[in-house]
C-alpha cells in the first residue's frame, strides 16, 4: 500500500488537470486552493508552478483526510514531509518541491506562519552527474529530426535553453541583426541574453518568413490572436494579433477556446517535441539516456571544455548560484600529469 501511495505521488506531476480546479469533498479546502491559485497568478508565476503547488496541496489534503484548513499546524507538515522521506522513499528534490508548495500554501493560502521544520527527516541527496552528448551524437540526432523539431534542438544546444524557454519564444525575442536572443521570464522570472549561433541564422530568417505567412493566414481566419501570459493582454489589448508577439514555434492548428469560442494559437506542445526526440534518439542508436535538458547540459559542458569562465557559463544558463553551474565540472575529465616535474621545466 505504501509503495502504491509513493508511486501516486511520483506520478502526480504528470496529471493534466490543475489541482485547484478539481472539486473535493471539502468546500473549505477548495476555497483555500482557489486563494492559492489567485496568489500565484498575482505574482505571474508560471502555469507549471500553479499546477505543481496545487497538486501537492491536494496530496497534503488527502494525507490529512481533509482536516479543516484552519486547524492545520506545523506538526501536520512535519508528519507529511516525514512520510514522504521515510515511507515513500522520494528523492530529495521531490521532498523539497513538496516543502516549497506547502510553504506557499501556509504563507499565502492560509496566511499562517509555517514554523520551525529543522527536525524533519530529509530525503537522501544523491550525487547527480548530467548526461552529456558529443557533437557527433547531437549531429546524429539532428539527422533524424525534421522542422521545426530540429531547429528546437539547435536552439536548446546552441543557446543553452530550457525546453519551456525555447517553446515560449516569440518573434520579438530575436535580434537577428545583433545576433542576440533575449529570454524573458526564464526560471525564477529572470531575463537574460545569449548569443545566437551563426550556423542557424539562415534557418531563423526562414522561420520568421514562415511565421509572417502563417500570421497573415490567421488574420484572414479572424483569429483572436495568440495566447498571452498573465495580464499582458489586459495591458496590451492588441498584442495577441501583432506580429512581434507571435510564437516563434507555433502549434500547427488553431485552438478553440471553450469559454467564448475564440480561435487562438498556442505554441508547439512539449509532448509533440518529446515524441519526435525519442524517435530520433532511437533511430540514432545512441546508448545514452537523452531528454530535452541533455542539450542544455551539453551546451554548458562543451563551453567548459573550451575553457570558458564558469561565471560566464553561469550567466548564459541563467543560474542564480554559481554552485549550480559547478556541477558541470564533473562532466569534464581532469587532465593530470603523472610524472612529477619542476616548475622550472614547465
Amino acid at each position: 500500500m505504501v509503495a502504491e501511495q509513493g508511486e501516486e505521488i511520483r506520478r502526480s506531476s504528470r496529471f493534466s488537470e490543475p489541482g485547484y480546479a478539481l472539486k473535493s469533498d471539502s468546500p473549505e479546502w477548495d476555497k483555500v486552493l482557489e486563494n492559492l491559485a489567485d496568489e500565484i497568478k498575482i505574482r505571474h508565476y508560471s502555469r507549471r508552478t500553479l499546477k505543481t503547488y496545487a497538486l501537492w496541496s491536494r496530496q497534503f489534503q488527502r494525507f490529512l483526510r481533509s482536516k479543516p484548513p484552519q486547524d492545520l499546524s506545523t506538526a501536520d507538515v512535519k508528519g507529511y514531509l516525514t512520510y514522504l522521506a521515510v515511507k515513500c522513499n522520494v528523492a530529495a528534490s521531490t521532498q523539497n518541491q513538496a516543502f516549497n508548495s506547502l510553504l506557499f500554501l501556509f504563507r499565502h493560502g492560509l496566511k499562517k506562519d509555517l514554523g520551525d521544520l529543522r527536525d524533519v527527516p530529509r530525503a537522501k541527496r544523491t550525487k547527480y552527474i548530467p548526461v552529456v552528448l558529443s557533437r557527433q551524437e547531437i549531429d546524429d540526432i539532428l539527422k533524424h529530426l525534421t522542422h521545426p523539431h530540429a531547429l528546437v534542438v539547435k536552439l536548446l544546444y546552441g543557446c543553452g535553453l530550457r525546453l519551456f524557454e525555447c517553446l515560449k519564444l516569440r518573434v520579438h525575442n530575436f535580434n537577428l541583426d545583433a545576433g542576440v536572443l533575449t529570454i524573458h521570464d526564464g526560471k525564477g522570472k529572470k531575463d537574460r541574453t545569449v548569443p545566437l549561433p551563426q550556423a542557424v541564422h539562415a534557418e531563423l530568417h526562414a522561420q520568421i518568413e514562415r511565421i509572417k505567412a502563417l500570421h497573415e493566414k490567421d488574420l484572414l481566419a479572424k483569429f483572436a490572436g495568440v495566447f498571452m501570459d498573465g495580464l499582458l493582454e489586459k495591458k496590451y489589448p492588441s498584442a495577441p494579433k501583432e506580429l512581434i508577439w507571435q510564437w516563434f514555434f507555433p502549434q500547427g492548428s488553431l485552438t478553440v477556446v471553450e469559454e467564448n469560442g475564440e480561435l487562438r494559437r498556442y505554441h508547439l506542445h512539449e509532448k509533440n517535441f518529446h515524441v519526435a526526440l525519442k524517435a530520433a534518439v532511437y533511430k540514432a542508436k545512441l546508448i545514452k539516456r537523452v531528454s530535452s535538458h541533455t542539450f542544455r547540459h551539453s551546451f554548458a559542458t562543451h563551453l567548459l571544455q573550451a575553457n570558458y569562465d564558469i561565471r560566464t557559463i553561469q550567466e548564459l544558463l541563467g543560474h542564480s548560484d554559481v554552485r549550480t553551474t559547478m556541477i558541470y565540472t564533473h562532466c569534464v575529465p581532469s587532465k593530470t600529469i603523472k610524472e612529477t616535474k619542476s616548475p622550472l621545466d614547465f
